[in-house]
């Protein structure tokens, strides 16, 4: 779903009333990428008239610079900055028109700058993405500006360009496969946040992982059972914020997990070959103590129970559970693992035997 924006009156009253402003900036835009290629002397004269005493003229000029392309966009934002209110929100409308980049090179019917309808092909996607990038830094820095109203409308332009593209963005990819949670606990922050998990039901492409960015608050990305390639390394290094990245049987090699490390050093990255046990723990308390048992697992086959202590897996002392899950990554689906488990016994000494488990794999 994405948010509407409303048309917006005569502003000439609004240079003291900021929801006016708020009204202003969400106004329609044409769609941005028309291959006019103006000059620089032309972006101006444009720029110049989006303060023009008549509606009309302002109305043209705007959707001229909405079809000027990139090259509008720095222009733009000097005029957001220039002082004048009314050139400053039609400026930043403007600015906001660019952040939606088109599906793809395709055609489309837009108002020319004389009110005359027309057909001119939009700009090639990677273009259209940077300057969809570009605009996007550039609201950012007007939004980061000294307090007054200039910044406070473009914080909120973000703010509902990012919250539509994030609804977006979540039901495409849930409609693809993915499986998102929004309730996710950070084990290292204490934060929550949204988690996105990519397994064996993903039907998406590398292209469709560029949805991605635009989902909101996003701590952890988790990849089950499925090949990593470059282009997906690469996607997963831009993103922000993420707290936690899960490879579970990707085939990622050491290196790029080193690249992706150096690009969060703060992030913890699991690696792990693919063998899947069902067991949850306390991480970093000692004993390892299994507090939860995953119906049909590996580990419910083999007859683990909730309250079982691991002491040790192929004869290596197992101190907390964290020492479980990075013994576990080492192997693979169909391994077998021998482990010394402690159980307790009502009024007994505690029960010590060995369960021969023989992993699953993560899909």
């Amino acid at each position: 779903m994405t948010l509407p924006f409303f048309s917006s009156p005569c502003r000439r009253a609004c240079a003291v009333a900021l929801p006016a402003w708020v009204a202003i900036v969400l106004a329609f835009v044409a769609p941005p990428g028309f291959a006019t290629d103006p000059s620089a002397e032309v972006i101006r004269e444009w720029i110049d008239q989006l303060g023009a005493e008549q509606f009309a003229d302002r109305e043209a000029a705007s959707r001229s610079l909405a079809a000027a392309g990139p090259a509008a966009l720095g222009p733009l934002a000097d005029a957001a900055r220039g002082g004048d209110l009314e050139v400053a929100s039609r400026a930043i409308e403007v600015i906001r028109g660019y952040l939606d980049p088109p599906a793809g090179e395709e055609e489309t019917t837009a108002m020319s700058a004389d009110g005359d309808a027309r057909v001119a092909p939009l700009l090639p996607f990677p273009a259209a993405v940077a300057a969809a990038l570009e605009a996007e830094r550039l609201l950012e820095a007007l939004a980061e500006g000294p307090p007054g109203p200039v910044p406070q409308v473009a914080a909120t332009t973000l703010e509902y360009h990012q919250l539509g593209m994030h609804e977006a963005a979540h039901e495409r990819l849930e409609a693809l496969g993915a499986k998102l949670k929004q309730d996710y606990l950070s084990m290292s922050t204490g934060r929550r946040g949204l988690e996105v998990i990519l397994d064996t039901q993903w039907k998406g492409s590398a292209e469709d992982l560029r949805l991605l960015p635009r989902l909101r608050n996003l701590r952890q990305v988790a990849i089950h059972g499925r090949k990593v390639d470059e282009a997906t390394l690469a996607l997963l290094g831009r993103l922000r914020g993420l707290e936690t990245i899960q490879l579970y049987a990707t085939g990622v090699s050491d290196e790029a997990v080193a690249v992706l490390a150096a690009r969060f050093p703060q992030a913890e990255i699991d690696v792990r070959k693919g063998g899947k046990l069902g067991v949850g723990g306390q991480r970093m308390v000692g004993p390892c103590q299994i507090t939860q048992v995953v119906a049909g697992s590996a580990a419910d086959r083999a007859g683990l129970q909730i309250g079982d202590v691991v002491l040790s897996m192929d004869g290596v002392p197992v101190k907390n559970f964290e020492g479980l899950t990075d013994f576990v990554a080492l192997h693979g689906p169909g391994d077998s693992i021998e482990m010394e488990i402690e159980r307790a016994v009502a009024g007994k000494v505690p029960q010590r035997f060995t369960a021969k488990v023989v992993l699953d794999g993560w899909n």
